[in-house]
């Protein structure tokens, strides 16, 4: 099927740098785009012209309407439209218009992201798995920020392992704070790339954010509180249970982790291994595996975890990646029904 769609003023901006984006629907819709003047020539399979069709009107329509995208932005759009044919631009782009992260927009870069955005909202728990920089912290910290500003909790619980990454840093001056400080840093990043500074501190300042090692949390019970397990994967079973039978009332929790990155000494098994094991299959609680495809750092990230994936395979051992064969899952998101 052939069919020429013609372009109101500005529209072109879809097709984005050097038709990037109209390289990326082409592809994943598998048709041929031809750019003109004034109009757009798509040949291909009638669903999937059809759908090029709607997304180019409901760009369209998002332009009349007043919305403009930041750098990058579109580009994370197209990817999640293109990978759901039920969902529409207009739709996905004002469904995260609506939500307060902070100081920036946050946009999902994968339909991964947008499950592991979607089953937070739904669902009390949820374990968010996969290699590094697939966004499980940084988006678990934004959707906590997202719960706070709109008061649907009281405070945010940051917590994460103070394990080592295969270092023996010896001995840290300073207080108990002082010295699990470091482990936490890339928590407070993602704080601080979100919220102004001094909000930041402020909050601190008061506890409504509340920034700890994983022992810490102890004999507590947290109410109207949204919780995270970052870097789950160097917690111990005992620690593990202890943490998830931590929720309390009206909270949310969420744990991430890398199961290719565990940094317990020889023959402990991980905890968020047997946790997987323990509740994947209890109602109500939602899981997210991530893959390479997820990557939303530089593109040799992707390529480098790629290249360990391989070199894990054939040589059948875990040197590369710090794990065992336990580790060995199939990569699915599977939430438990509610």
């Amino acid at each position: 099927m052939r069919k020429e769609v013609q372009l109101s003023r500005g529209i072109a901006t879809l097709f984005g740098t050097l038709d990037e984006n109209l390289r990326l629907l082409e592809n994943a819709l598998h048709l041929t785009a031809h750019l003109k003047s004034d109009s757009l020539e798509i040949e291909g399979e009638a669903g999937s012209v059809k759908r090029m069709e709607e997304i180019v009107e409901d760009y369209g329509q998002l332009l009349k309407e007043g919305v403009s995208f930041s750098n990058g932005d579109l580009n994370a759009y197209l990817k999640v439209v293109v990978e759901d044919p039920a969902l529409s631009l207009r739709t996905l782009v004002h469904g995260s218009q609506h939500r307060q992260f902070g100081k920036k927009a946050v946009v999902p870069k994968s339909p991964n992201q947008r499950l592991y955005m979607d089953l937070i909202d739904n669902y009390d728990m949820v374990f968010g798995i996969g290699p590094a920089g697939t966004g499980k912290t940084y988006l678990a910290v934004a959707m906590a920020v997202s719960y706070l500003l709109a008061r649907k909790v009281n405070r945010i619980v940051l917590a994460r392992p103070a394990v080592e990454a295969g270092e023996r840093l010896g001995f840290l001056p300073g207080t108990i704070q002082e010295k699990v400080d470091p482990f936490l840093r890339p928590l407070y990043d993602a704080l601080f790339d979100l919220l102004e500074a001094d909000k930041v501190e402020r909050y601190l300042e008061r506890q409504t954010i509340e920034i700890a090692p994983i022992a810490f949390m102890r004999g507590r019970t947290l109410n109207d509180s949204f919780i995270i397990l970052d870097e789950a994967q160097n917690t111990t079973g005992e620690q593990m249970k202890m943490f998830l039978t931590r929720m309390g009332f009206n909270s949310k929790m969420v744990v991430t982790g890398d199961i290719t990155q565990i940094d317990l000494p020889n023959g402990r098994r991980s905890g968020l291994l047997t946790a997987i094991d323990v509740v994947r299959q209890i109602r109500g609680i939602g899981f997210v595996f991530f893959k390479e495809r997820d990557v939303v750092r530089h593109n040799l990230v992707q390529r480098i975890i790629r290249a360990y994936e391989e070199y894990s395979q054939t040589n059948g051992s875990s040197s590369a990646g710090g794990g065992t064969s336990d580790e060995k899952l199939q990569p699915s998101s599977s939430p438990s029904q509610p």
